[in-house]
C-alpha cells in the first residue's frame, strides 16, 4: 500500500502569501504549481488566479484579456448579480447572453525555496497572459527540462477554446512563448525529460467528444511545436474514482521499469484523486501497469474545501532517492506537498493491469 505523507508545513502557499498583480485585483487561488529543481532550488511555477476588487456586492466584475492592439491590456466587464439573463451557478464562471467568461484570470508566479517546504513568492509574475488565445488566462503549467532548456506547457483559455501552448527560458527571468503545440479542446500535456527514439514526447489529454471522454494520450514530433503521430494511452473507467475524467499529472519519471507517472482521475462529481501508472520505457503509449486505487485522495481539510472542494491535482513531482515528493494544488485554492516511497509507488500488484500491446 502507498502510504503519502502530507508536509506539517502544508498548505506551501495560500492566496494570502500572493501578491496581487495590481492593486484593484484581489489573489483567490495560488495552486496547480509546475515543480522543478534549478540552481540550488525548488521552484514553483504556481498558476495565481485572481481577480476584480468589487466594492458593490451586487455587482460582479469579470477579467478578460484585450488584444486589439500593439500592447495587450486586462479590462474588467461588469454586471448585476440580479440580472436574470445571466447565470452565476457555477463560482468559476459567469454565463453572459453572448457567452461564458471566467471569474477570474489566472497569470504564472515563481515561489522559491531552498528545502523544498518554505516557499517565498516573487512579488511579480513571470508569465502574463498577452495573446489571443490567452484571453481567459494562463493555466496548469508543466516543467521538463531537455539540455540547457526548461520547457513549460501550459494551458491558455480563451473564448476560441482551451489549447496546451509552450513557453522556454533558461534561467526563470527570460522567457519565449514560441506558441501552441496542442488546438482545442485539450488539457493536461507536458514533454517527456528525455528524447524517446530520438524524438521529443509528450503526455495530452484531448477532451473527447460523442463516443469518448476526456483521455490520455502520448505524442511524438522532432520538436515540441511539430508534434504529431498521437497514440492513445489511457480513457475512464466505466465506474469508480476515475469514471469521469483521466488527465496527465506530474511530468513522467524514467525508472528502472518505466516511466512512473503521477496523474490525476475524478468522478462524475468531480471528486479529484491522484494515482500511479507505469509506461513502457521505449514505448510510453504502452501501458505496463494501473494503480488500483488513489495514492492521494482529498482527505485533509485544506483538500476538502476551499474555492472547489474535494479536489488534489498535481502538476509536478521531484526524486530524491526513494524519496518521491509531490506537489500538488489543494481545492482550487492552495499549493501543498507530500512524500511518497518510490519503490513502494512502483511496487503495483500482479495483474494490476495487463500488459498493453
Amino acid at each position: 500500500m502507498i502510504r503519502p505523507v502530507r508536509y506539517a508545513e502544508n498548505p506551501l502557499v495560500t492566496p494570502k502569501d500572493v501578491k496581487p498583480s495590481r492593486p484593484d485585483f484581489e489573489v483567490i487561488g495560488s495552486f496547480n504549481a509546475g515543480v522543478i529543481r534549478h540552481e540550488g532550488e525548488v521552484l514553483m511555477l504556481m498558476r495565481v488566479a485572481e481577480r476584480p476588487v468589487s466594492p458593490d456586492p451586487a455587482i460582479c466584475r469579470v477579467p478578460y484579456l484585450v488584444c486589439d492592439g500593439p500592447d495587450a491590456r486586462i479590462a474588467v466587464r461588469e454586471c448585476r448579480r440580479d440580472d436574470p439573463d445571466i447565470n452565476f451557478s457555477d463560482p468559476r464562471v459567469v454565463g453572459f447572453p453572448d457567452g461564458t467568461m471566467l471569474t477570474s484570470i489566472s497569470h504564472l508566479r515563481l515561489a522559491r525555496s531552498r528545502d523544498g517546504r518554505g516557499f517565498t513568492v516573487d512579488e511579480t509574475p513571470a508569465l502574463m497572459p498577452g495573446r489571443p488565445s490567452e484571453r481567459y488566462g494562463l493555466e496548469d503549467p508543466r516543467i521538463t527540462k531537455l539540455g540547457d532548456t526548461y520547457y513549460i506547457v501550459y494551458k491558455a483559455v480563451s473564448p476560441d477554446g482551451v489549447v496546451q501552448s509552450l513557453a522556454t527560458t533558461r534561467d526563470f527571468v527570460t522567457f519565449e512563448k514560441p506558441g501552441i503545440i496542442f488546438p482545442p479542446e485539450n488539457m493536461d500535456a507536458m514533454l517527456f525529460p528525455e528524447k524517446i527514439r530520438g524524438r521529443f514526447a509528450a503526455l495530452h489529454r484531448p477532451l473527447g467528444g460523442m463516443l469518448a471522454g476526456p483521455s490520455m494520450w502520448v505524442a511524438y514530433g522532432p520538436d515540441p511545436m511539430s508534434l504529431g503521430e498521437h497514440h492513445f494511452l489511457l480513457g475512464r473507467s466505466t465506474s469508480g474514482w476515475d469514471s469521469g475524467r483521466v488527465g496527465g499529472g506530474a511530468v513522467p519519471i524514467l525508472t528502472e521499469r518505466g516511466w512512473l507517472e503521477i496523474y490525476h482521475a475524478a468522478t462524475g462529481t468531480d471528486h479529484y484523486c491522484l494515482g500511479a501508472l507505469l509506461l513502457d520505457a521505449d514505448r510510453p503509449e504502452l501501458l505496463v501497469a494501473k494503480g488500483a486505487g488513489p495514492i492521494l485522495r482529498p482527505d485533509a481539510p485544506y483538500e476538502a474545501n476551499g474555492f472547489v472542494n474535494n479536489v488534489v491535482f498535481t502538476c509536478g513531482a521531484l526524486v530524491d532517492g526513494d524519496c518521491l515528493s509531490v506537489y500538488y494544488g489543494a481545492a482550487d485554492e492552495t499549493m501543498c506537498g507530500g512524500d511518497f516511497s518510490r519503490s513502494e509507488s512502483l511496487a503495483f500488484p500482479p495483474g494490476a493491469y495487463p500488459a498493453a500491446g
